[in-house]
Order: structure tokens, then C-alpha cells, then sequence
């Protein structure tokens, strides 16, 4: 057995000589304190020691205290308590699970009990190793499991209309994620559905709340799609896009707001004291003219990109995060893409991506990056994708990272 360091804890700092002439012949150092020396001392200034010889006469209450101090500096000793003659007053420690240590003190009781001490010692600390490790394996295997299912949520396939190219780069921070994506089609095929949302927060919990919005905007949208559709047929009336007067389209825009608004109502309703809320983009694309008519719930602008060389179009929050306000209005936003214009959708991931000293991304930064981009729509996420890594470098990825492209190819384009 190595060198054992023990401390002795007596109120008047004294050793019977006969412990203390045992320890010495083991090979023990010795360290004599009071509980007020111990409680009192500074962080980083207690001894190191893996044994602690209490004297009987401190109270058990007393005993934990110290021992509770030396665990919080990082030691973890063994505690012993001794008598010299009171032997009674050993049995309060001994129920309170101390060993003991009792006279005649002779250097090869005091040494067997050191190694018992040691062994149990070594043994604990084993078992807590042993303990960790398996709740370590058992909680990756449940993340795994998480992000296994996570992923099941999302798109296997993008659904691309005739002419139009649709990519996704998505990059969770951890395992599992609070960003999310969709695209799907509603109104009988007639329309494109464009999601992308960050959770607050991120984790298991934000993925949890990630997953319900997700079948909440979906399963709506879907259903209320249909139901827009017969009321638009019944009417004879087909999708108008009064651009000036901002009329709403009839099919499109109610699917759109019975999702985004259902969703809200039920997240206030039924969630809001585990405080999680989305920012989310959702808009309705009708690929035959490029009409796009939105809902921005306090997400990142998406950037309307022309091949035209124009100035990039900002699409603005048209209502607050979901998840937040009850019964709050959703404001519909109108875009019009034309051939050859790439829609990039991104959460905060991208613009609060930082460098190796801390510094953001930011919109600017961003903004430029696009204007020089190709536009065309995965060489644009490969563009961004470039320029994010050159400008984080070695530094941990902070945030989850999504980014989408909708493109609208100029005819005669081919297809990739």
C-alpha cells in the first residue's frame, strides 16, 4: 500500500501517542486538524487525505460536516472514528456509518485497518467509475434512440415540381436538435408547403417540442388544404394574386393559417409553462406562377435572391415566435420568384455561427456572402456552406445549423 495521508480531527489537536507511534511506524503522514480548521479553510488549502480519524467525542453531525468539506475540495477520505477510553461513544458513529478504531493501538491493527480503508476506498471509487460509465453508455444510447426517431420526422424526400430544385443542409449541434425542416403538398398537389422553424433551446426537450409543431403544422395544413380546395371549386374561383391590394389567395393562404394559428392556440394552451417556443417560416408556393404567400412567426428573414442581379429581398416577421402570445393574429406576407430567383431559408445557426475568437457570422456578413453566391440553389448552400466552416474553423459548432434553397430554373435549364 502506498503512503496513506490521514487526518486526525480532535477540538484539542491532540493524538493519542499511542495512535499516533502506530501510524508513524506504517508509514503514515499525519495531519492534526480541528473542525473549525477544516470548515474554515480556504479552497485548495485543505490536505490531501484519504483517511479521517475522528475522535469519538465529536458528534456525528459534526463529523459529516468535515467530511462534507473535504469532498467539496475534491477529497473524498474514509472516516474512522477512535476512543480512548469512552468506547461508548463510538456506537452514534457507527450508526451513523463510520468504521471505527479502538485500543490497544498497535501498528498492525492500525495498518490493517488502513488497508481496509484503502480497499474500500479503491472499491467505491470503481463502482462509481463502473456506474457512470454505464449511465453515460445508457444516456448516448437514448440520444441515439432520439435522434433516430428524430430523424423520422423529417423528409426522406423533397418534393420538386416541375422546373423547381429544392435542398436542405441540416447540422444539429448536438444529437439530437430543435431546428426542423418540411416540404410537402397541399391542396391536392397544387401547392408547396416550405417550413423551417428552431425550437428554443436545444437538446432532448427542444427535439421533443420539435417533433409535436412539426405533426401539428403538418396534420393541419393537410387537412385544411382539402377543405380550401372544395370551398374554392364550390365557389368556381381559383388562387388570385392581387399583389397591390394584397388580397388573400383563396387556396393556399387558409391551409397556411389554420396551421401556423392552430398551432399557437394549442402550444398556449396545453404548454406554455415548459416555456418552449418555435421561431418559424412557413409559406405556400404555387410553382405554376412562383407566388409565394407566407407566415414569418419571429424567424430569421429568409433572403429572396434574383438572378437578376437585383438588391436580395428580406421577407420580415409578419407575427411573433409560436408558442408564445394566445390568440395572437398571424399577418399573411406576399413574395413573387421569378425564373432563375432561389429562396434561402435559414435559421440562427447561420448568423450566430462564431469564430474561433468569438466573433458572429452576422446578416451582413451573410448578405454579402449570398449577393457573391451563384444562385442557383444547391451551389448556393454549397457557397454558404464554405463560407460558414472558413469562418467558424476549429471552433465548436454552437448552435444548430438549417439551411434551405428553393430555386426556380430558367426554362431551357436542364435538370440536375
Amino acid at each position: 500500500m502506498a503512503q496513506t495521508n490521514v487526518l486526525v480531527l480532535d477540538e484539542h489537536r491532540t493524538v493519542p501517542p499511542d495512535l499516533r507511534s502506530a501510524l508513524e511506524r506504517v508509514g503514515a503522514r499525519v495531519h492534526v486538524r480541528t473542525p473549525t480548521d477544516v470548515l474554515a479553510a480556504s479552497p485548495g488549502r485543505l490536505p490531501d487525505v484519504t483517511v479521517m480519524l475522528a475522535h469519538a467525542g465529536l458528534s456525528p453531525h459534526t463529523v459529516r460536516a468535515v467530511a462534507r468539506r473535504l469532498d467539496d475540495d475534491g477529497r473524498r477520505p474514509s472516516v474512522v472514528a477512535f476512543a480512548e477510553q469512552d468506547l461508548h461513544l463510538l456506537g452514534s458513529h457507527v450508526h451513523a456509518g463510520c468504521d471505527y478504531l479502538v485500543p490497544p493501538f498497535h501498528a498492525d491493527l492500525v495498518l490493517a485497518r488502513l488497508r481496509n480503508c484503502d480497499e474500500r476506498a479503491r472499491f467505491s471509487r470503481t463502482m462509481e467509475d463502473v456506474t457512470a460509465h454505464a449511465e453515460l453508455l445508457s444516456y448516448e444510447r437514448e440520444l441515439e434512440i432520439g435522434r433516430e426517431i428524430q430523424l423520422g420526422f423529417l423528409p426522406d424526400a423533397l418534393p420538386s415540381p416541375p422546373g423547381w430544385e429544392i435542398h436542405v443542409r441540416f447540422r444539429p449541434a448536438r444529437t439530437v436538435a430543435g431546428d426542423f425542416y418540411d416540404v410537402f403538398e397541399i391542396v391536392n398537389r397544387r401547392r408547396l408547403a416550405l417550413v423551417v422553424a428552431d425550437v428554443c433551446d436545444k437538446g432532448v426537450g427542444a427535439a421533443l417540442f420539435m417533433a409535436l409543431i412539426r405533426s401539428l403544422l403538418r396534420h393541419t395544413a393537410e387537412q385544411s388544404g382539402l377543405q380550401s380546395l372544395i370551398a374554392a371549386e364550390l365557389l368556381g374561383e381559383e388562387t388570385t394574386w392581387a399583389e397591390h391590394s394584397r388580397a388573400i389567395p383563396v387556396v393556399g393562404a387558409t391551409p397556411l393559417l389554420n396551421a401556423v394559428v392552430g398551432t399557437n392556440n394549442y402550444l398556449t394552451r396545453n404548454h406554455i409553462r415548459q416555456g418552449y417556443f418555435a421561431t418559424m417560416f412557413f409559406g405556400v408556393l404555387d410553382p405554376g406562377t412562383g407566388n409565394l404567400v407566407y407566415i414569418n412567426g419571429g424567424h430569421n428573414p429568409p433572403v429572396l435572391v434574383s438572378a437578376s442581379g437585383a438588391e436580395p429581398v428580406l421577407l420580415m416577421p409578419t407575427g411573433p415566435a409560436v408558442g408564445v402570445i394566445p390568440d395572437v393574429d398571424f399577418s399573411l406576407g406576399y413574395a413573387q420568384l421569378s425564373p432563375g430567383d432561389t429562396l434561402f431559408i435559414y435559421t440562427d445557426g447561420v448568423t450566430e455561427a462564431r469564430s474561433e475568437s468569438g466573433r458572429f457570422f452576422g446578416e451582413e456578413e451573410m448578405l454579402r456572402q449570398l449577393a457573391e453566391a451563384a444562385v442557383r440553389g444547391e451551389e448556393l448552400l454549397d457557397h454558404m456552406d464554405g463560407a460558414l466552416s472558413e469562418f467558424v474553423g476549429p471552433a465548436e459548432q454552437s448552435d444548430d445549423i438549417t439551411m434551405m434553397a428553393v430555386h426556380w430554373r430558367p426554362p431551357g435549364t436542364p435538370a440536375d
